[in-house]
């Protein structure tokens, strides 16, 4: 049940109020004083503060419900205001600095039983908002700024499908459970990670009942001689320095996603280990003989070509196949159209905002010298270089010098193929030969991404909505839009 808190002064009111709540299973704390309580507070984490409103002279209720709320470690759990005065200034007040709801006193206590249940729903509820608008926001920033490129919709379309993929079920026999497995793939900085961060987000969306973990493991970063112990852990006295036993990010990752970034980097002696976990969700921490479950999502990405790392023998053969059930591949900046205008836009206006300075604007050259540049470390590059103009332009436009670029007309390089909310240009993207076929798989990409939502949609393309709707019946997509929708809603 739930740690719950009550500060009441009152002896026989507290003594009654902490036997109810005890009656009804709950873990209860109590405090006659909110020195007392600081204390509480600060040793353990409550999801629950009943309290009265007027304790002795020198205790404010009220201001401590404010104190709980904007304190540095602002309290997210359920408070309930106790008052003898039945006003509706007293209620309406504490509850402005932040209590959930309030009870008059003489309290019924067969109505604060009921209540207590109802109110944690209510602090589950609110968080699981919170976690909507967190990942919202994660999106809005990441996503939308990226660019609508059909290659680069194309593969975050994929992606977020793949992100319904459940974890297996957690065995009642303990009989081997085969982790899903995604494999990412891409030149150095094209967005790997974002996209990885994306499944994750999409799937917490879907079985949003708690917030799973998603761990990062750099496996080029780590050292080999202790690449297994930080995949599986470790037990006490396992090697000199284990003085205590640590769980691995395997182990942390439990119930999530784990993304190992640059899996071709992996030592071949551990990467037999690694297919063991894949195949069947267990492992043993290093020096330890108990066997351990996971149940967790395995997103691999690479920079290089797996299979030629398999002819060279650097990289086991059944590893790639179980990794690869599923593959993204995710296309160079440079493949990707006028996304790279968009990437540095959205970047400068972060990055001003961030930095404290005025808005900055691509100026015509500066646009034009972002389209015509390779970008070999591809977004990140493009990123790295709008942060240095962002707080070294000195004009309200970002010229080519800003960004550490020659002007286009120096580059020797074509102007890149364009996508925009009107007729587009280009005659061949990924296979799509009629500027209306790639208008239409723009607008399908768009419409899975958003799952259906056309408002959204609209603005990921740089449409009005009006005209989107009219392309969805001219290209007859109807039925798309209700079929997104309707996944939505399950």
């Amino acid at each position: 049940m739930a740690k719950i808190l009550v500060i009441e002064d009152d002896v026989t009111t507290r003594f009654a109020v902490v036997k109810a709540l005890r009656k009804g299973g709950h873990d209860v704390a109590e405090a006659s004083s909110i020195a007392e309580a600081r204390k509480h507070v600060a040793e353990t984490a409550f999801e629950m503060v009943l309290t009265d409103l007027r304790l002795s002279v020198d205790d404010d209720g009220i201001e401590y419900i404010r104190e709980l709320r904007e304190g540095a470690e602002a309290f997210d759990g359920v408070i309930v205001a106790m008052t003898g005065n039945a006003s509706v200034d007293s209620a309406v007040k504490a509850m402005r600095h932040g209590a959930d709801d309030y009870l008059t006193k003489p309290l019924v206590f067969e109505e604060l039983a009921l209540s207590v249940p109802r109110w944690l729903e209510q602090r589950t509820l609110r968080q699981r908002v919170r976690l909507y608008e967190r990942l919202e926001r994660s999106r809005t920033e990441e996503f939308e700024a990226l660019g609508n490129s059909p290659a680069w919709l194309a593969a975050l379309g994929l992606a977020t499908r793949l992100s319904s993929i459940p974890l297996p079920p957690i065995a009642e026999t303990g009989g081997p459970s085969t982790l899903p497995c995604i494999l990412l793939l891409g030149e150095t900085g094209a967005g790997k990670g974002i996209l990885a961060r994306h499944i994750h987000a999409e799937a917490v969306r879907l079985a949003p009942d708690d917030e799973p973990p998603f761990v990062h493991v750099n496996c080029s970063a780590l050292p080999a001689t202790l690449v297994e112990g930080e995949l599986f852990g470790h037990e006490r006295g396992a090697f000199t320095d284990a003085r205590d036993a640590r769980p691995g990010l395997f182990e942390m990752a439990d119930g999530g996603t784990i993304f190992l970034d640059e899996v071709s980097e992996m030592p071949l002696e551990l990467q037999s280990k690694l297919l063991l976990v894949v195949e069947n969700g267990r492992f043993r921490r290093v020096g330890g003989t108990k066997e351990r479950r996971v149940r967790a999502r395995v997103i691999a990405a690479s920079n290089q070509d797996l299979a030629q790392r398999v002819a060279e023998g650097r990289f086991r053969r059944d590893l790639l196949y179980r990794l690869n059930a599923f593959t993204v591949r995710i296309p160079a900046l440079r493949e990707r159209g006028n996304d790279a205008a968009t990437i540095a836009q959205a970047s400068l206006e972060r990055f001003c905002r961030q930095f404290g300075r005025p808005a900055v604007s691509l100026s015509d050259a500066g646009r034009a010298a972002v389209l015509a540049h390779d970008w070999p470390g591809n977004v990140r590059e493009l990123v790295n270089a709008c942060q240095r103009a962002a707080m070294l332009c000195a004009g309200s436009e970002c010229e080519p010098a800003d960004l550490g670029l020659a002007p286009a007309a120096q580059t020797g390089a074509g102007t890149p193929p364009r996508v925009g909310g009107g007729e587009l240009t280009f005659d061949f993207v990924g296979g799509i030969h009629r500027a209306a076929d790639v208008e239409r798989e723009l607008i399908i990409q768009a419409l899975r991404f958003t799952r259906g939502n056309v408002s959204r949609a609209a603005r990921l393309i740089g449409m009005q909505r009006s005209s989107l709707r009219y392309r969805i019946e001219r290209y007859q997509l109807a039925d798309l839009v209700k079929r997104e929708e309707e996944a939505a809603q399950t």
